[in-house]
C-alpha cells in the first residue's frame, strides 16, 4: 500500500486527485478513518496553515490544499458518521447578511474542517433567522461569521443580538472575522473569539470551545 505520507503531502502541495487516491487505498487496505484524519490530515492543514502565517504561501495554495483535503474527505466524513465518532465541534458559518464575499469564509471553513470540525456552511448574505436555525436545528456550538465590508458589520452585531433574543446564545460561541474586523469590534459586540486569518481561525474555534 501506499505510504500514508503521501496523502499529507498531498494535501500541502494541493493535489486533490492523488490525496483521494491515497485516501480510497488506504481505507480499502483497513486503515482507520480517524487516523487518516488525525494524523495525516489535520496536520497537513496545520502545517498549510503555518506557511499561510509566514507568507510562504498565499490565498490560491490555501485553496488547493482545502480542495485536496476535501476530495481525501468526500470519502472519510460518511465512514466517521457511521461508526459514530464525534466531530471536535459543529459550526455554522456564513457571510452575514448584505455581504455576498465568500472566499474568506471558504477558506475559514475548510481549515476547520482540516481542524476535525464538522461545518455547515450556509452560504452568503445569511440572516440571523437562519444562523438562529442551524443552531436550533443542527446542533451547531459554533456560530462563525464574516464580513468583508464596513457597511456590513453591524449585521454581526444583529445576529449576536438575535441569537440572545431567541434564547440560544448561551449555548454557542460566536467567532467572528474578515478585513474590516479588529479583536476591539469582537469584544464590542459580545463575540467569543476573533481570528485575523483563516489559518488562526481553528485556534480561536479551540479557545473559545476550551478544547
Amino acid at each position: 500500500m501506499q505510504d500514508l505520507k503521501s496523502l499529507h503531502d498531498a494535501i500541502l502541495k494541493g493535489d486533490a486527485k492523488t490525496a483521494k487516491a491515497t485516501t480510497k487505498a488506504a481505507l480499502a487496505a483497513g486503515v482507520e478513518p480517524l487516523k487518516l484524519v488525525q494524523e495525516y490530515m489535520t496536520p497537513a492543514m496545520a502545517e498549510v496553515g503555518r506557511k499561510f502565517e509566514c507568507n510562504e504561501y498565499f490565498v490560491p495554495e490555501l485553496l488547493l490544499a482545502a480542495r485536496a483535503m476535501k476530495a481525501a474527505l468526500e470519502l472519510i466524513r460518511p465512514l466517521l458518521t457511521a461508526s459514530g465518532a464525534q466531530p471536535t465541534g459543529r459550526v455554522a458559518i456564513g457571510t452575514v447578511k448584505g455581504d455576498l464575499h465568500d472566499i474568506g469564509k471558504n477558506l475559514v471553513a475548510a481549515m476547520l474542517e482540516g481542524g476535525g470540525y464538522e461545518v455547515i456552511d450556509l452560504g452568503v448574505n445569511v440572516t440571523p433567522e437562519q444562523f438562529i436555525a442551524a443552531v436550533k436545528e443542527k446542533g451547531v456550538n459554533i456560530v462563525a461569521m464574516s464580513a468583508l465590508l464596513t457597511t456590513t458589520m453591524p449585521s454581526m452585531k444583529t445576529t449576536v443580538d438575535a441569537l440572545q433574543q431567541a434564547g440560544v446564545r448561551q449555548k454557542v460561541k460566536v467567532l467572528v472575522g474578515g478585513a474590516p474586523i479588529t479583536q476591539k469590534y469582537a469584544d464590542e459586540i459580545g463575540a467569543d473569539g476573533y481570528s485575523e486569518s483563516a489559518a488562526g481561525a481553528v485556534s480561536s474555534a479551540k479557545k473559545a470551545v476550551g478544547a
